[in-house]
């Protein structure tokens, strides 16, 4: 933002917004805060702005504890988005912080997202895509027969607003019964949705197609594991947009290689590159592996998505700041996280 050393200015709440946010949601903030963006032109590392800032809109930055304990006057750390895997929570309790999320505000994308990938895969589109670019069109047909997902049965592990659409969706769009698997939700909730209620393994060896809806905790961290990935029927796929760490890459690298997968479409991978690791173990975007597709984590990525989780962010930073209860709480001052 621009230098303004006016009263006016400076009695003016600090934000700094970790990355892109919608364009509309930016003005909007600006007209009531000092904005500081860890992007673009005008970026500037949180640790240069970290003494006088109020609050933090959050999107895929890591906010550890030391930021956290350096961090005065901070109020109320935003999610742009639902996980908080990326917060040091722990150290947000004892510092008397906020943390929110926003939760309803970008399943639609996310649960959209869920098709247009499995639509991809079992109809070989990048594949197509790359043989139409590259070769004569007559040697494409035999070698680019898919298959169609009517009908066809998707299990669910994972059912909070996002599951839920993707249920939606399955069912009114394509005819496809819904295998779900979550303790937390009552029979009686899926059942009323037209889900049913099952395990975990009569899920993995009856479903066609397997989409994650999870959020990572140490319970579900690679709850696709190798035995898991075994389990699931031959010839099945495997869609996850939730969390990277849900599943083992390694396994499914090998049940991709050797079966019973015929492939797996993935918005998230283990380590993204901005989180110091190799994308997905540098084997699930590799050439042998081409019944694979892998997206940068764009699922909430549409612009309709980006305004709602935006605004709503912006709205519990507003609450926090002017002494009201935020929406979207997960950590309240005050309260101790619990071991």
């Amino acid at each position: 933002m621009t230098t303004d050393s006016s009263d006016a200015v400076v009695s003016m709440p600090a934000v700094y917004v970790s990355d892109p946010v919608h364009v509309d949601v930016l003005r909007g903030l600006e007209a009531w805060a000092r904005v500081f963006l860890g992007y673009g032109a005008d970026a500037v590392d949180y640790v240069d702005v970290r003494s006088y800032v109020d609050a933090v809109l959050l999107r895929g930055e890591a906010f550890t504890a030391e930021m956290i304990v350096a961090s005065p006057r901070l109020k109320i750390i935003a999610r742009h988005g639902v996980g908080t895997d990326n917060v040091d929570l722990r150290a947000a309790a004892d510092h008397g912080i906020w943390v929110t999320v926003t939760p309803g505000a970008n399943s639609r994308a996310v649960a959209e997202l869920v098709f247009a990938l499995t639509l991809s895969l079992v109809r070989n589109v990048s594949s197509a895509t790359a043989f139409a670019r590259s070769r004569s069109w007559d040697e494409l047909r035999g070698g680019l027969t898919g298959v169609e997902i009517s009908g066809r049965v998707l299990g669910l592990i994972g059912f909070g607003r996002i599951g839920q659409a993707v249920l939606e969706i399955a069912r009114g769009g394509f005819g496809m019964p819904v295998l779900v698997h979550d303790p937390f939700v009552e029979r009686g909730v899926i059942e009323g949705l037209g889900g049913r209620c099952v395990g975990l393994d009569e899920l993995l060896g009856g479903s066609d197609i397997v989409s994650l809806h999870l959020p990572l905790v140490d319970s579900t961290r690679k709850i696709m594991g190798r035995e898991e990935l075994r389990s699931m029927r031959p010839g099945s796929f495997l869609v996850n947009t939730a969390r990277g760490e849900l599943v083992d890459e390694a396994a499914l690298v090998e049940c991709l290689r050797n079966g019973p997968l015929a492939g797996a479409a993935l918005d998230v991978v283990e380590h993204e590159p901005d989180s110091g690791g190799g994308l997905g173990a540098g084997e699930l975007l590799g050439a042998p592996l081409d019944n694979v597709l892998v997206t940068p984590h764009i699922g909430a990525q549409t612009a309709e998505s980006m305004l709602r989780v935006g605004r709503a962010a912006v709205a519990s930073i507003w609450q926090a700041l002017n002494g009201d209860v935020p929406d979207g709480v997960v950590v309240a001052p005050g309260r101790t996280m619990s071991a």
